[in-house]
Order: C-alpha cells, then structure tokens, then sequence
C-alpha cells in the first residue's frame, strides 16, 4: 500500500467527518488563504513556515492549552515528515523551543501531546551527526529525546505508545557515522536502565514487606520493560557498553517469581538476539554470549537457572546462524558446563538443563559436519560424545530420564556420524534395558530406536546382539528390540535384512513347521511371532536404502514373491515394504528445488533416486504380475494394501511392458464378459453364496488402477471397455467400476487430454446409457458426470440440460452419499453456466427437444429456469425433487439471481404450499427456510399474507417433521403478529 502525499492528507482534512476534526479544518483554511494572501506556494515548505509561525504566537501569547494549538500542532504533525531537512535542521531551536511548553504542560490534552511528538520525531530524524554531539544542557535533540523519555514511560497508554514509536523510529534510523550506535543509544539506554533497576529494586521491597501480595502486577516496571523493549528492537540492538548491566538486571527480573515479568524479560533478551541477527550488529554477540556465560547463577538456584539456560540456548542459536563453525568448535565446552546442571537434586533445574543440551544438538551442528567434517569436526563430536557417556555414571543417576532426552537428541542431529562414537552409550542404553528391575524401559526403548535411525540395525545390533538364532550362554535373548526395529529402520541397507533377517525367519519358521499338525503350544505361537516380527521391519529396510541396487535382485524379487504367494499373514508387511521402496525414492526423485539438501534427503541423491526407480522398472512387470495374482484370490476386505503396491509399481513400469500389462488384463476381461453372459440364466437361478467377487470385477479393478499411466495411443481400447460395461445394468459392481473411470482419469495430465479429446463421445455414451443405471451406480455415475463436466467445452453446454433431469431426480435419492453427489453435481453445473458468459446452447441437440428448438444462453437465469421446468413433472416425485433442486441453486447461488427472478420463485413456491400432496409439501416447506435464511426481508415479508395461512394449514399434521418444519422461523415478531392478528 502507497504512503499517502501531504496533498492527500491535507485534502482529508479539509473534509472532516467528526465535529472535533472541524477545529483543525478551519485552521488549514486559514493557513491556505495566508498562503494566497503571500502569494506563497502551498509546498510543504510554505506550510511548515506558516503554522511554525502561528506556534510561536500561540506560544508567546499563552494559550498553548487551547484547541487552536492543539490543530495548529496537529497540522505540524502532518506537514513536517514532507518539509525539507535542511529547514529542519535550521529550525530545530525556534521548533523545540515552541514545542516544549506543550511537552511540560501537565495534563495536557493527549492529542496535542501525540501531534508534538510526531514533529519532534520528524525534526529528529533530519538531524545530522554534528547535531547530536551537542550535549542535553543544550537546546539540541538530546535535550528533545529526554523529553520523550519521559513521555515514554506516562501513565496513559496513547501517549506512552506514541512516544515509544518515535524513539524506536529514531533509534533505528541513525544518522550516517561508523558506529553501529545511535548517538542516542547510550543515552536512552542510560536513563532506561536506571529507571527499570530503581523500579525492580522498589518492586523487590515491596514484595519483602508483603510477601508479594501486591507486586504480581507493578504497572510502572512493566512500564519501564517496555521501554527497554523499545530501545532494544532499535537497529543497532542494546548499546554494547550497557549489556552486561541490561543482562544482570533482567536476570534478577527473572527469579521474581512473577510470570509476566519473566516473560517480559525473556522477550527483551529474544529481541535483542533478533536484533544481531543481521552482520551489522552481530559484532555485539560474543560480548552478550560471554556476559550471559559469566552470570552464571549458583548450582542450586532453582529460580534463576531455567530462565538463565532458555536465555543461553537461543542466544548460542543466534550465534549458530551468524558463526556456524565456531560455535560448533565451542560445543563441547558449553555442552560440559550446562551438563554439570544435571547433577542437580532440583528437578527443574534437570529438566531446563536437558531442554538447553537438546537445543544445541539441534541448532549448533553445522550440516557440512554431518555431510563432510573435518579432522577437526570429527575430534569435536568425539568430545560431546565423551561427555554425554559421563551423564550414565552414578553420580547423574538421578537425571538418567533428562539424559535420555540429550541422547535422542545426539542422534537425531548426529545421524550417521552418530557411528562409532555414540555405540558405548547405545550399548549402556541397552543394557539398562535388559535390566528387570530398571524403571524406565519406555524411554531407553526411543533413545535405541533413535540410535537405530541414525546408525543403522547392523551397528545396533552388533552391541546389542538378538541372541535368538545362536544363543550366548548367559545372555538374555532380546526379542524386544523387534518392535523397535519395526518403529525406527529406515535409510540403512537392504543387505542387512537379507544378511540376518531372512535366515532368522526361516530358522524360527522351520521351528514352526517341525512341530506339524499338532496343537500349538506356547512356544511355537512364540515362534510364530517372531517370524511375524521379523518381516514387520521389511517396511523399515525399504525406506529409502542405501544399497538397493545391489540388495534388491532377482533372488529378492522370487522370495518377496514366494512369501505373497504361501504366506498370506505376512503379505501385508511385504506390500507396504514395496510400496515405501517405490515412493521413498520418488519422493526424492521429485524434489524440485535447485541445491540438494543430502542431509534432509538422508545421503540420497536425486540421480541415485532416478537410478533406484529405474531398477524397480526392470522387475515391475513380473512383480505386478504375481500381484495380480495375489489379488484375484484376495478376499475384498483384503485387497486395500495390495492395489496400492500395484499403483506404485505401475509407476515405475516401462511403457512397452505397462502396455503389454494392460492389454493382456483386456483380453481376459472380454474373455470373462463373454463368458459371464453366457451362463447368465443359470447364475440368476443360483443364490450367490460366494465370498470372492467375480472374475470381471477383479479385472476391472486391476484396469481402474492402470489407466492412469497408460498412454494415449491405449485409451480406444480403455473406453470401449467402459462403453460395453456401462450398459451391463445386470451387474451393478461391474457397472460402477467403469463410471470410476472417468474420476480416475481426471487424477492424471494424460487422463485430462484424452477426456478433453472425446467429451463429446463421452457425452454420447452417458446420455445413451441413462436408461441403464443400476441402482447402487447412482452415485458412481453422478461422479463421473462431475469429472467429465470440467472438460466439456462451451460449444457443448448442451449436455447440461441433457442430463439436467437425471441430476434433479437424484437429489431424492434414498442413499445420502448419491443425494449429495446430485447436490454437488448441480453446484458444479450452475457455476458452469454462469462461468460461460452467455456463450450458446444448441437446445435443438438435447435429447427429446424439436429441431427447430430456439439457442438459449449460458447464464445463472437460464440455468434456474432450466431446473424450474421440473415444476410441471407429471409426478409428485419429479415436482418435489424439482423443488428440492431449486433449493440448493437458491441457496448457492441467491447472490447472482436478479430481485424479479426471485420474487417470481418466491410466489411459484407459495401456490405450491397448497398442495394437497405431502411429498412436494415437505419440499416446499424446506424452500421456505432456504427463503427466510437466505434472502432478503423485503422479498419474505410481502408474501406472509398468503404463506402463513397455507403453512397453518399444514400446522395440524400430527407427523414430528412437518410440525418442525412449520415452527422455525427467523423473522422478528411483528410482522408476523400483524399477520396471525388478522386470522
């Protein structure tokens, strides 16, 4: 948004809108008429001159409290920001001199005091560095800002914000020098800091003296920290010189005890971090982190060392952002002083300790460290690491839990480097585990997930061995570590699992099968889930591996494939397991952005990616093939996870063999059809008993999940498919699988050509098979003309009256998901014609209308008169569903309808209410409260005469909803009173 000119503003207030802005207008015009009296201007120059003058009257004469003044100052205000510096500069002594009267006035009139501080703000700006090395004895800004000082701290809060504004505004825009300060800073800063030490000092007596009863909310220290806040959001941040003094009083703020005054002093400390944020200010930032260090409070001080530790842990993430390597050089020093707090008997101090550890973990590892560190980099963690292993000795038993949390931590910053220098901590970690009477299995279980994540099973589990294929005598087997495995693998290698995991399965399956038919004993069922256990972190390995190109073979395929054939409580673990190992890869394969991120994207490069899927292409069709299979002797409840791993590697599939795919699961379903209606009468004669779905439905399924990656040259065969199905009104199943085709389509760039190439085929075939829609297909179908419709070009607007009355009808549908369907469908087709901008209808093309059929236009209007011809219906269902329909299209759409059209539907509905059939009754009673919600009163009112008579009428149906129905309303009382008086 563009600052206005003075030009603009002085217009605006030559044009008052309140009795008190008048005073101010009368006073331009009187400085305008001046100005032509001079001759003079009217620039920002000639009006500074001209009000500057009126000023020192008004001031020489005495009358600086009167509304003259007040508009004179306030006129100032506005033309200052636009006068000339130099002028300012040259007037600074005649302006300040006229001003401070005002500023001295007590109790002066808050907008005389904002307006005088807006000048002083202006002139303040203009000022050069000469200017400001003039001391506060004399008339010069400092002596100016003093006064704002002391307005910034008044006891009403206009005048406290105003002034606080024009400080910060000053404060932020210094006049050019090599300092980073404002000449101002330390002054402010200096009379800012005495005012908030001499209010904590009052405020500490004060709650000595009453135990705090009365000192939760001191309005003056609160006061004076947002005056701290001011001068500390400058550009330049807190006078360096004054930062340790800021830093020691804020703490001592901090222990009070007073929430708000904590949180207060926190936001000063987070502003002044903010504020060296950027390279001018951050030389300040070694100087605060090392004052911060040396304020250390006492080992035992539970009030100040949670706020002194938040306070050291985002400035230390400042540091991180401006100075990455060497804060992280510094780590281990800082790492060992905060972890001497865990020592504490206090419970928070542990816990704001370990909050402080995990927040350098996550702010000051640079990401080069992780990628490629240095010699250097590497003795660095080898340090944290060393001092983090000293956190499990006795002597920190108590902090164990706060511990664990620094562990989680370590590893989630460290990732892969995490190996070998965390490995005697993960091996502590689970021994501690192992332990019976150790208390605090839930959280070692996520600091060995975590080091899992990070370091990969392989390293894990050689420290922690499972000890279940070849017991160690004295060793406690750990199938426990099952469910963290399943939780945390992820980006390690493949091998591994084919390495340890499969053998160990077939060992305990073996164990499975040695016991035969007999009863399961206890063991066995152990057994059994364990395999189960195993092949539940499949999903894990294939997230993202380092090693599938090696790993993932063609004897990995033929198991994978095996186990989906024989071992169907294992599929679902084996489906998502290939699923993740597509999209995981597509997923960085995907990544748009210019500079990869190796870190995020856990050492994977997009190129690898690409080669990963290229791989999976070259096993695609003969895993789709045994998916297939798998599918079709799939119960339906089942088949969820199997379709969407044939959807993932249908995506990885070649063109050549999806095509091949794909016309083979044709001809079987044309065989299937062939076959199916040929034994259609004696199926007819059976009571279908079967759970399995047929044959044709399983194909069809397998077409849906095709058809989006299929190319264009194989859509003829794809829609004759849907063109033969659809007419099979027999086979209700079947017949909404081919509607699901279209919306199918619609999901993919190639699906939304060949739709928008053969609309007008599509149109031809649904307006042919209206006559033939089962039932349940209803809805399937209603969606289908949804996706199509976004397709169908202005020259075919045609096809909405075409099929106007079959979408009208449903909304009177038994089943709620098709009823809403035809609402959203009608939606959808309203917002169509009134997109087409009175584009033509060729209505000589609708089916059952004359040739010679006039055009219509495309509009909202036309589209309500289309809908409203279901009025004249030869049956009750078709008017009521009519009037239904007109309902959702008034409410929707009641904005774009003309005040005629509206009134016109109104009185229709109102001859409608004295229907004797209940049905187009209960329509029209919904319309009406559409009416009363929706539209105006003026359009409501005039037909009450009428309406309320037919609806008392109806008022004597014993029926639950029609009384309903009659008794809601949402007019005021009288003029219903007027209406019922008359009855």
């Amino acid at each position: 948004m563009s600052t206005p000119t003075l030009a603009e503003k002085l217009d605006k207030i030559r044009s008052p809108g309140l009795q008190s802005q008048k005073r101010t207008a009368v006073v331009l015009e009187a400085v305008d008429t001046t100005l032509k009296e001079q001759k003079t201007e009217p620039t920002p120059t000639g009006y500074f001159a001209a009000l500057l003058a009126l000023l020192t009257q008004a001031v020489e004469s005495g009358n600086v409290a009167s509304e003259t003044t007040t508009s004179v100052v306030y006129l100032l205000d506005t033309v200052t920001p636009f006068a000339p510096q130099p002028i300012l500069r040259a007037k600074f002594t005649q302006i300040l001199t006229s001003l401070a009267p005002v500023l001295l006035l007590e109790d002066a009139e808050a907008l005389l005091l904002r307006s005088s501080m807006g000048c002083l703000e202006s002139l303040l700006l203009a000022q050069d560095s000469a200017a400001w090395e003039l001391g506060i004895t004399q008339i010069g800004p400092r002596r100016a800002v003093a006064g704002l000082l002391n307005l910034a701290l008044d006891h009403r809060p206009k005048i406290r914000k105003r002034a606080q504004e024009a400080l910060r505004k000053v404060l932020t825009n210094p006049p050019p020098s090599p300092s980073l300060d404002h000449p101002a800073a330390d002054m402010c800063a200096h009379t800012a800091l005495a005012n908030l030490e001499d209010l904590a000092t009052k405020a500490a007596q004060a709650r000595k003296q009453k135990n705090g009863a009365e000192s939760a909310h001191d309005p003056a220290l609160i006061h004076a920290l947002q005056l701290i806040k001011t001068v500390a959001s400058s550009s330049g941040g807190w006078p360096s010189k004054k930062i340790e003094s800021l830093c020691e009083l804020l703490l001592g703020i901090s222990r009070s005890g007073n929430e708000y005054m904590t949180m207060a002093s926190f936001e000063i400390f987070e502003m002044i971090f903010e504020g060296m944020a950027d390279e001018v200010a951050s030389a300040k930032l070694p100087r605060l982190m090392e004052i911060i260090s040396e304020l250390r409070p006492a080992a035992n001080d539970t009030q100040l060392i949670p706020p002194w530790l938040a306070i050291l842990s985002r400035g230390y993430d400042v540091s991180a952002q401006l100075e990455p390597e060497d804060v992280f050089q510094n780590l281990p020093e800082i790492f060992s002083m905060v972890a001497q707090y865990l020592e504490s008997s206090a419970h928070n101090i542990r816990v704001s300790a370990s909050e402080c550890l995990v927040s350098f973990l996550a702010n000051c590892v640079p990401k080069q460290v992780i990628l490629e560190p240095s010699i250097y980099d590497e003795k660095t963690l080898d340090k944290i690491a060393k001092i983090a292993e000293t956190l499990l000795s006795v002597k920190y038993q108590q902090a164990w839990m706060e511990s664990f949390n620094v562990f989680g931590a370590m590893f989630d910053s460290l990732r892969w480097r995490a190996h070998p220098m965390m490995l005697n901590i993960t091996k502590a970690v689970g021994d501690l585990r192992g332990s019976d009477s150790f208390q605090g299995k839930k959280e070692a279980d996520e600091v060995i997930g975590k080091a899992v994540r990070a370091m990969g099973p392989e390293a894990v589990l050689s420290i922690l061995p499972l000890n279940l294929a070849k017991p160690v005598k004295g060793q406690q087997g750990r199938a426990w570590m099952f469910p963290i495995l399943r939780d945390y693998v992820s980006n390690t290698n493949l091998a591994h699992f084919r390495r340890e995991m499969v053998p160990l399965s077939e060992l305990m399956f073996q164990r499975v099968l040695d016991h035969g038919k007999a009863e399961k004993t206890m063991e066995v069922k152990i057994f059994e889930t364990l395999v189960q256990q195993i092949w539940a972190t499949l999903p894990g390995y294939c997230d993202l591996p380092l090693d599938l190109t090696e790993a993932f073979d063609q004897g990995f395929a033929e198991l994978l494939a095996n186990i989906l054939y024989k071992q169907v409580e294992l599929r679902l673990e084996v489906c998502r397991a290939l699923k993740i190992l597509v999209e995981s890869n597509q997923a960085i394969a995907s990544i748009e952005d210019a500079e990869e991120d190796l870190v995020l994207q856990s050492r994977v490069s997009r190129a690898t990616a690409k080669k990963n899927l290229e791989h999976l292409g070259g096993f695609a069709a003969n895993m789709l093939a045994v998916l297939f299979n798998v599918y079709t002797q799939t119960l339906p409840q089942s088949r969820g996870p199997i379709l969407l791993t044939i959807n993932a590697f249908l995506s990885v599939t070649p063109e050549k063999e999806l095509v091949e795919t794909f016309d083979r699961v044709s001809k079987m379903l044309a065989a299937e059809l062939q076959q199916t209606a040929e034994q259609e009468k004696p199926k007819q004669q059976q009571k279908s008993s079967e759970q399995m779905p047929s044959t044709s439905n399983t194909l069809m399924d397998l077409i849906i999940t095709i058809s989006v990656y299929l190319p264009r040259e194989s859509f003829s065969a794809l829609f004759e498919i849907a063109a033969v199905i659809i007419f099979k009104e027999n086979e209700p199943q079947l017949q909404k699988k081919a509607y699901k085709l279209v919306p199918r389509l619609a999901e993919s760039e190639t699906g939304k050509l060949a739709l928008q190439e053969r609309t007008e085929e599509l149109q031809q075939m649904f307006l042919n098979s209206a006559e033939k829609v089962s039932a349940p297909a209803r809805r399937e179908r209603l969606g289908a003309l949804s996706s199509l419709l976004a397709f169908i070009p202005d020259t075919s607007l045609h096809f909405i009256p075409a099929i106007l009355s079959e979408v009208v009808i449903c909304c009177k549908e038994n089943n709620e998901r098709a009823r809403e369907a035809a609402y959203d469908l009608l939606v959808q087709m309203g917002q169509r014609m009134e997109a087409a901008n009175n584009a033509t209808i060729d209505n000589s093309k609708v089916p059952h209308m004359p040739a010679d059929a006039p055009a219509g236009k495309a509009n909202i209007e036309e589209f309500l008169t289309m809908v409203s011809a279901g009025l004249v219906g030869s049956t009750p269902h078709m008017i009521s569903a009519s009037i239904t329909a007109l309902s959702r299209v008034l409410y929707e759409f009641r904005r774009s309808f003309s005040t005629n059209t509206l009134a016109d539907l109104v009185q229709t509905m109102d001859l409608f209410l004295t229907s004797n059939n209940r049905e187009i009754v209960k329509s029209v009673l919904g319309f009406v409260k559409i009416c009363v919600v929706s539209l105006p009163s003026e359009l409501v009112i005039p037909r009450l005469s009428s309406l309320i008579p037919n609806l008392i009428i109806w008022g004597h149906e014993h029926k639950g909803h029609f009384k309903t129905a009659i008794s809601s309303s949402a007019w005021s009382a009288s003029p219903l009173q007027q209406r019922l008086g008359r009855l």
